[in-house]
């Protein structure tokens, strides 16, 4: 049991209660709503109970035993219903309501959550359900006004009937009825006799209401079903109430117009009052005409007279003729009306469309382009990651918003062509081929802009790479060089012995092996620095200030090694005695120590890779070097065993300073510590490149993962374009079986977008590690995005056209089988499936299809005129959609400019301009104003104030569109 009343109603293919379900909720929970529902089905039950001489008082009481209810329906539908139970138990109560909502259900009404029980029960709010089950089978479905039928079709008659009233507004049937104005102008309307409508004023609701409820009880047999004090008094009045009311008047008017009379009265002067209601116009026809001896004769008469009775009815039949002619008129003018505003709203749409998407690719281009940076690898990244959220969530929308701009194009391309209107042609730079030639420059500079930002960020790397080696090697050499420049210029060796003196040269010739053996990091540095320079390093400024210093400096050691020599030969007559102990430690030390300072730098060297070749020749050259340190310990030891052994003849011959050696610098400690600290980096730089080799390993499972994915992506998405294409060809099934299909289609890509989305992550972080090759796959994330959005474009076209064709089908009335036929001789002559016909492969179509072309000079120029217009741009093809509107126009009828003068003619009572009053007087407000803002005056002769030019204005809407 649904509470609250909320039960609904289907019958046939529309169900009331569905399009109203938002209104329904809130308004059963009304306790007003309900006190007036009751009044008002009440009262509308009477009207029908009453032919049977019998009535209701309370509707949830009265209809518990089912005999009134079955009386009522017999009433309404004229048919006869099964014989009912006469017990007096519950069950035969149960019985005879199920009799009754038997018969509802095979009225085609489908009743929800209405069950005899509740009716017998007295449940109210069921009750008043079954009732408007009842009101809107019997008396509201069968309303039908040009094309729209129900609630719309008593709307819209409501609204053209109210038009040309002051102060009446119908544009619902609950608060457009409270002031009871709509109420007094409708009766107005077909009996302007009834009611003075120039007296009403909109002040005073409550005298308003009483006067057309009483007139309509009175004079159009309408009882009074709604009370004026609940519709005053209620914020927004029950729309189903007011609906079962206005529905009277429906009917009630609706009968008058077929019987075509409301009263004669036959004595010696003859009243006549005709009575009809048509094409928005009520035509009141009175004449009084004494025709005493006429009636006289036809009363006494057992023959009358044929010919003059003839000649009274043709009159009746020249008022009706004419007031129907003026019905189609009026009709057929706002259908080509309406018709015309939608296609001008599809192209202003357009138009903002276009201008909106042009006005982001013109603002965005100038990005996209631009190859300015500070030079720095921060900012460089800091530009990718803009562009990365430019693809995330600027563009998308983009994507949706250009296929939104091409479907509303070709819909509104097929609506002309329907309508038989000019083809559409955007503003100059908007069509669809700009919008296609702007976007595909779009993407040109995003691909470019991408590789240049990859490109720039590899170099910036390399770079920054190069910036700390050549600051790592400068300040290995300048501690180097710290404080030669003043040992070089001393002059200590004049005052030696001689023992001193060679110790002192010796000294200086192992400086000498050690600066030669410097040579080289000079040069390196010089290189680095050079390179920096060729790379356009951002800071080359200082980098080439610092090696022009390291340079300078260096040319200085060497002239200050070479004076200093220069005076210890000098002095070397003096000095002969040379302590070759030291001196043999010099020799060996002074390289050991270098090749330490070498293999120290390399152990510490910084590296860049990319591949895991790369980084398998860092981790060979590794293990190449760890296999030299066996010899390095053997050197190590010789050398500190020569100290060791000069220590042991110092100590045996105390000799006075012997323990300093003067031929180096260098001591064992420091050999020992570096020799240490050589060690201890061989395993941190082991740990160094191991690391270095799972990032590598971790980059290649990236590419094998998105590859395994791109590789299950990229075919599922040819192979669903392919299925779309052989679905847009129409080879089998009908217009809704590949409309059905296609949204199947489009429902699956949606669904595969999660697969997209995981790509893109996948495709991110191979990004974000800098990979740059990927030897697994072909496809690039770039080409499946285009194959993405390109599937979905098909997708979204193939529905647009399947939809387009069967607008196209139904709207001009030919048949599934001819459409059918059309399609399998465009496609049987479209060998190449290209979707278009050349000139030969169209006439053989059209034989195929029975047209006649003769091969002589006449049927030349027939194949030739026809030609022309399916091809109007002179192509050299035939595109389906010309074919399809050409083979629809040789099948069918359309409005032409001719049918719409003649319609304006009718309106117009056969003048050749027509005014703004008959214009408002024959057409619904809207379109009556759009006629009088677009007719040009009428200039033709016995033109009065006002006058309109109807005939330009309707070969205008069949010309050339303003926009």
């Amino acid at each position: 049991m649904m509470e609250n009343g909320d039960y609904a109603v289907q019958y046939g293919e529309e169900s009331y209660m569905e399009q109203e379900e938002e209104w329904e909720r809130e308004g059963l929970l009304d306790p007003a709503w309900e006190k007036q529902q009751k009044k008002t089905f009440t009262a509308w039950c009477n009207s029908h109970l009453r032919k049977a001489g019998t009535s209701i008082e309370n509707i949830e009481d009265d209809f518990r035993n089912g005999l009134k209810l079955m009386l009522l329906l017999e009433v309404i539908s004229g048919e006869t219903l099964p014989k009912p139970d006469r017990g007096k138990m519950r069950f035969h109560k149960i019985a005879n309501v199920n009799k009754a909502l038997d018969f509802i259900a095979s009225k085609g009404v489908k009743l929800v959550s209405i069950g005899a029980e509740e009716i017998v029960d007295g449940n109210l709010k069921m009750t008043l359900g079954m009732i408007w089950t009842i009101i809107l089978r019997f008396a509201i479905q069968d309303i039908s006004v040009e094309e729209m039928t129900a609630k719309e079709g008593l709307l819209l008659w409501c609204q053209r009937k109210t038009a040309p009233y002051k102060n009446v507004n119908v544009q619902n049937f609950h608060l457009s009825f409270k002031d009871g104005l709509a109420f007094c102008a409708l009766i107005h309307r077909h009996r302007p006799d009834l009611i003075d409508y120039s007296k009403l004023s909109k002040d005073n609701p409550l005298e308003n209401l009483n006067t057309a409820f009483d007139v309509a009880e009175k004079f159009l047999d309408i009882p009074r079903m709604l009370d004026p004090d609940d519709l005053i008094n209620t914020p927004k009045p029950d729309e189903r109430a007011i609906m079962t009311y206005v529905s009277c008047y429906y009917h009630a008017f609706q009968g008058a117009q077929q019987v075509g009379y409301r009263k004669i009265s036959v004595n010696s002067t003859v009243s006549v009052l005709c009575y009809l209601d048509l094409t928005n116009k009520y035509w009141l026809i009175s004449t009084s005409i004494r025709m005493g001896t006429f009636f006289d004769n036809l009363q006494n008469t057992a023959m009358p007279d044929e010919r003059a009775v003839m000649t009274y009815v043709s009159s009746y039949y020249h008022c009706f003729s004419g007031a129907q002619k003026a019905e189609t008129a009026a009709n057929r003018i706002c259908k080509v009306l309406k018709v015309n505003q939608e296609n001008e709203r599809l192209m202003e749409e357009y138009e903002r469309l276009a201008s909106d998407l042009l006005e982001w690719i013109r603002r965005t281009m100038p990005w996209l382009n631009s190859r300015q940076t500070d030079s720095t690898l921060a900012g460089v990244q800091k530009k990718l990651e803009e562009y990365r959220t430019y693809r995330r969530k600027h563009k998308p929308p983009r994507v949706e918003q250009k296929a939104k701009l091409e479907t509303n194009f070709n819909t509104l391309q097929t609506k002309l062509r329907l309508s038989n209107r000019p083809a559409y042609m955007p503003t100059e730079g908007k069509m669809v081929s700009d919008i296609a030639n702007s976007w595909k420059g779009l993407e040109h500079a995003e691909k470019a802009f991408e590789e240049w930002l990859l490109a720039e960020t590899m170099r910036l790397e390399r770079l920054e790479h190069l910036a700390q080696k050549f600051k790592h090697k400068a300040d290995t050499h300048e501690d180097w060089t710290k404080g030669k420049e003043e040992m070089l210029q001393s002059q200590d060796y004049r005052n030696c012995k001689l023992n001193e003196l060679k110790a002192l040269k010796k000294k200086h010739e192992a400086f000498e092996s050690d600066l030669a053996a410097h040579q080289d990091r000079v040069e390196q540095i010089a290189a680095i620095a050079q390179e920096l320079n060729t790379l356009e390093y951002h800071d080359c400024v200082s980098v080439n200030a610092r090696c022009q210093r390291i340079c300078d400096q260096w040319d200085r050691l060497g002239a200050l090694t070479q004076h200093r020599r220069q005076g210890l030969d000098e002095a070397e007559r003096i000095l002969e005695k040379i302590d070759l102990l030291h001196l043999e430690f010099a020799k060996r030390a002074a390289p050991f120590n270098n090749w330490l300072d070498g293999a120290r730098e390399d152990l510490v060297d910084m590296f860049i890779v990319h591949t895991m070749e790369e980084i398998q020749g860092l981790i060979q050259a590794h293990d190449q070097f760890k296999a030299t340190l066996g010899e390095a310990d053997k050197e190590f030891n010789v050398i500190v065993g020569l100290v060791r052994d000069a220590e042991a003849i110092v100590k045996q011959e105390q000799v006075p300073g012997g323990l300093v050696n003067p031929y180096t610098t260098l001591t064992a400690d420091a050999i020992s510590r570096k020799w240490s600290e050589v060690r201890a980096l061989v395993p941190q730089r082991d740990q160094t490149l191991a690391n270095e080799l799972r990032k590598q390993q971790n980059n290649e499972m990236l590419r094998r993962q998105f590859a395994e994915k791109a590789n299950a992506v990229g075919p599922w998405i040819e192979r669903q374009m392919d299925a779309v294409t052989a679905i847009g060809m129409g080879i089998s099934g009908s217009l809704e079986e590949q409309l059905h299909r296609l949204k199947e289609y489009e429902q699956a890509v949606y669904a595969y977008k999660p697969s997209i989305e995981e790509l893109e992550k996948i495709h991110q972080a191979v990004q974000e590690s800098m990979v740059f090759e990927n030897r697994y796959t072909h496809y690039t994330m770039e080409t499946l995005r285009v194959g993405w959005e390109q599937l979905l474009t098909s997708i979204n076209r193939n529905i647009n056209e399947v939809e387009n064709q069967i607008l196209t089908r139904d709207s001009k009335g030919i048949t599934q089988e001819q459409l059918t036929e059309f399609r399998s001789s465009f496609n049987h002559f479209d060998k190449n499936r290209t979707g278009r016909l050349a000139p030969e492969e169209f006439k053989s179509c059209l034989v195929s299809l029975g047209y006649s072309i003769g091969k002589d000079k006449q049927g030349d120029m027939d194949f030739q005129r026809i030609l022309a217009v399916v091809d109007p741009n002179n192509s050299g093809y035939v595109q389906f959609d010309a074919f399809l509107d050409f083979m629809t126009r040789e099948s069918t009828d359309t409005d032409t400019a001719e049918q719409v003068i003649d319609s304006f003619r009718i309106l117009a009572s056969d003048k050749p301009y027509i005014l703004p009053d008959e214009l408002r007087r024959e057409l619904p407000p809207d379109q009556a104003e759009y006629c009088i803002q677009r007719m040009p005056p009428y200039k033709g002769p016995n033109a009065v104030p006002g006058a309109l030019d109807y005939m330009s204005f309707s070969t205008a809407l069949y010309g050339e569109s303003d926009l």
